[in-house]
């Protein structure tokens, strides 16, 4: 029994070091000072990089572009999906088996028929030029999808009898769901909107079928990666990997602390 218990362990110590060595590899690299133009061989420890973090001014403003894109389409997906989660969780109508399937279809269908599609669309329209509205449009797309389903789980058993105990003490629709619907809803909320801000920064494939000349952090990588690889880039992924890291944590604090004022009170 032991002896499967430690082999489990290590089993899944293996499995965690080969998900967080890329990582690893990039927080590294971006100590590194490069003997070329490819950061891509361990040469000596230097701080330099870090003591200019924004020296490659394309790489920094298709990081602004990415981040540009991402805060407007979660900020519209959050909103949209979570009125979707509720309406499907709350509800139940003639098809509401079929809408399930079309909600996450932009999630499981390949990202290259999805950008490809896309793309199609917006040139057979004629209705807007490739560019960021194209990106912030089609990331919409599988975020709003991302959201509902994140946040319909969280709302999964959901009691929804507190909401009508507000009603009879006399609560607004509004202020019910202000201060009962929506504390309960904020978890599966804020885990959606770093979700999908994470994934809309990471989008290479549908980003590329619909960007135009519009370049973001993943299609810059990619397309300085011919030329060189600058130590820039390894700094300002490790940036966005600590900002991550840092809301994650600040997140499940103040979950924490929420949970203990509900038990102490």
């Amino acid at each position: 029994m032991k002896a499967g218990r430690w082999a489990l362990n290590v089993y899944a110590a293996l499995g965690f070091a080969y998900l967080f060595a890329p990582i690893a590899v990039i927080v590294l690299f971006s100590f590194n000072q490069p003997a070329g133009e490819y950061n891509i061989e361990w040469r000596r420890f230097t701080l330099d990089n870090w003591l200019a973090p924004f020296a490659d001014r394309q790489l920094t403003a298709a990081l602004w572009v990415s981040v540009q894109v991402a805060a407007v389409a979660t900020l519209v997906s959050t909103v949209f999906g979570s009125m979707v989660a509720i309406a499907l969780s709350r509800y139940r109508f003639a098809g509401d088996g079929l809408f399930n399937l079309v909600l996450v279809l932009p999630v499981t269908t390949p990202e290259i028929v999805l950008g490809s599609s896309l793309a199609a669309m917006f040139l057979g329209q004629n209705l807007i030029d490739f560019g960021m509205p194209t990106i912030i449009i089609a990331h919409i797309l599988f975020q709003l999808s991302v959201v509902a389903i994140v946040v319909r789980a969280r709302l999964r058993g959901f009691d929804w009898t507190l909401e009508q105990a507000a009603h009879d003490l006399g609560a607004t629709p509004w202020r019910t769901f202000r201060t009962v619907t929506l504390p309960l809803m904020l978890p599966g909320i804020l885990a959606a909107a770093l979700l999908s801000f994470a994934l809309s920064v990471d989008d290479f494939i549908i980003t590329f079928f619909n960007a135009g000349s519009t370049v973001t952090f993943p299609l810059q990588i990619f397309g300085a990666s011919r030329v060189r690889i600058p130590p820039q880039v390894h700094v300002l992924a490790t940036v966005i990997l600590i900002v991550s890291v840092a809301l994650l944590v600040a997140g499940s604090i103040l979950e924490h602390r929420r949970r203990q004022g509900r038990v102490s009170g």
